[in-house]
Parts: C-alpha cells; sequence; structure tokens
C-alpha cells in the first residue's frame, strides 16, 4: 500500500473518531490516536489526572497530624479516591480501557462504531466504596449498613458496566440500566435514611448532611448523562459527555473528599468520640459534643 494510501486512511479514520465512531475495529493504538486527535475528549482526561495528583498531595499533607484510628481510617478510605481515579484516568488517556462497540439495532446509532469509555465503570467500582465508607464512618454507621451499602454500590457500578458493553440488544442495554437503577435507589436510601439518622445521634449531621446533598445531587446527574449520551439515546456526542463525567468526578471526589477531610481534622475529638468499632449506629447513645 502507498504512503498516500495510509496517510488517506488515517485521516479518514481520525475523522470518524472526532464523530465518536471508526468505520472497522481498531487496536490500542488506533484508539490512543483517536483520542489524542479529539482535543475536547481527550482534555476531560487529563483535567481529571492533573487534579488527582493534586488532590494526593493536598490531603496527604492535611492528614499528617491525625493521630484517632477512626479519623485516619476515614483519612484512608477518603485518599483512595483520587488514587484510584489517577490511575484509572491514565488508563483512559492511554486508550487501554476504551474501546470501539457496534451499536445494536434500534440504538440512535445502529450499525456504527461508537467509543465506549468503559474503564470510568472501573474507577466508579472502587472509588464509590471508598466514598461511602468515609461518609458511613462519619455518620458512625455499624456493619452492616456499610457492608449493604458498599455491595448494593459495586452492583450498581458492574450492572451499569453491563449496560454499557452489551451490543446483542438495544432492549437488554436498557434492562441492565435499570437494574443499576435499582441499586442505586437502595445506596440512596441508605443515604437519605438510615445514615441520616446515624449522623443525628454521632453528632456529625451538619457536615453529613452537606456531603450527603453534595453526594447524592452529582450521583444522580450519571444515569442521566448515561441515558443522554452515545451509550444511551445518543442525544450528547462522545467528549460532551465524558465532560460532563469527570466535571461531576471532580466535584464528587476531589471537592467532596476536601470538605470531608478539612472537618476531619478540625474535629477530630468528635470523630474520636464516637463508639469503637467501625459503625456506632447499632447503639443509640449520647450524640458527642463538638
Amino acid at each position: 500500500m502507498s504512503e498516500r494510501r495510509m496517510n488517506e486512511l488515517a485521516a479518514a479514520d481520525l475523522a470518524f473518531a472526532s464523530l465518536g465512531r471508526v468505520p472497522m475495529e481498531m487496536g490500542q493504538t488506533e484508539v490512543y490516536q483517536a483520542i489524542q486527535a479529539d482535543q475536547l475528549l481527550n482534555l476531560s482526561f487529563w483535567a481529571n489526572i492533573v487534579l488527582a495528583g493534586l488532590s494526593i498531595l493536598l490531603f496527604v499533607y492535611m492528614g499528617r497530624q491525625v493521630d484517632d484510628p477512626r479519623a485516619q481510617l476515614i483519612f484512608v478510605a477518603t485518599l483512595m479516591v483520587p488514587l484510584v481515579s489517577i490511575s484509572s484516568y491514565t488508563g483512559l488517556a492511554s486508550g487501554l480501557t476504551v474501546s470501539f462497540l457496534e451499536m445494536p439495532p434500534g440504538h440512535a446509532l445502529a450499525g456504527e462504531e461508537v467509543l465506549t469509555m468503559w474503564g470510568r465503570y472501573l474507577t466508579w467500582a472502587l472509588s464509590t466504596p471508598m466514598i461511602l465508607l468515609a461518609l458511613g464512618l462519619l455518620a458512625g454507621s455499624n456493619v452492616t449498613k456499610l457492608t449493604t451499602a458498599i455491595v448494593t454500590d459495586i452492583g450498581m457500578c458492574v450492572t451499569g458496566l453491563a449496560a454499557a458493553l452489551t451490543t446483542s440488544s438495544y432492549l437488554l442495554r436498557w434492562v441492565w440500566y435499570l437494574i443499576s437503577c435499582a441499586f442505586f435507589a437502595v445506596v440512596l436510601y441508605i443515604l437519605l435514611v438510615e445514615w441520616a439518622d446515624d449522623a443525628q445521634v454521632a453528632g456529625t449531621s451538619e457536615i453529613f448532611d452537606t456531603l450527603k446533598i453534595l453526594t447524592v445531587v452529582l450521583w444522580l446527574g450519571y444515569p442521566l448523562f448515561w441515558a443522554l449520551g452515545a451509550e444511551g439515546f445518543a442525544v450528547l456526542d462522545v467528549a460532551i459527555t465524558s465532560w460532563a463525567y469527570s466535571g461531576m468526578d471532580i466535584v464528587a471526589k476531589y471537592v467532596f473528599a476536601f470538605l470531608l477531610l478539612r472537618w476531619v481534622v478540625n474535629n477530630e475529638r468528635t470523630v474520636a468520640s464516637m463508639a469503637s468499632g467501625l459503625g456506632a449506629a447499632g447503639s443509640r447513645g449520647t450524640p458527642a459534643d463538638d
């Protein structure tokens, strides 16, 4: 094949990639090149890589003098969030955890190969349980509620991944989506009802309510943008959807973590006064003093 013909094919592939689809199966190198060619998409990955790195440094510095074991566990769980994110977003930027999948009949882009960022589901499956662990510890919840929240959260992420990867049936994509939403409903109930009550008992309701609202509002955005994006109704293109996910990740992870860790540093005595163990909600005692 002549060099001119190869250049023409490469240009055609990049043109298709800019629209979120390609005419043929692509290897990791070609996927990486397609990501590089879409500056808006590529920037959505690197913005998180940079902010995750800065967050790691900041959070390590903030927690350097925390001594209470419970407060330390909250710090460790929260620190895992940017650590997971920087690894996952590097995978996305490199093309390692990105694929082009042909959409099934019935989809708005049926027959076209659409860029699917399945690595995001790995991020969420590993980072959102750490967010819930930190929130549960802050609320003084018990092991049963913590386990239920974390397991259902992982179920939400895994079934969301199944929805994104299913190419055999458009209907089954939405079946997986609804199963994921059902798991999400359980997580929302624990956050809004069970842990809200526990936080009242633990004396941490003020900061918990702030973080609860922040988490719930932002997490509701993920299934919304999935439905509107190329994986769902294809109203939004891939780059816009990626920026929506990245923007929500920035606030739901790094801003959330900063607010939580700042409060823990300033109120370590309150955290230390909770009942020993992973949770205290099983024994409804007197709220801890600030």
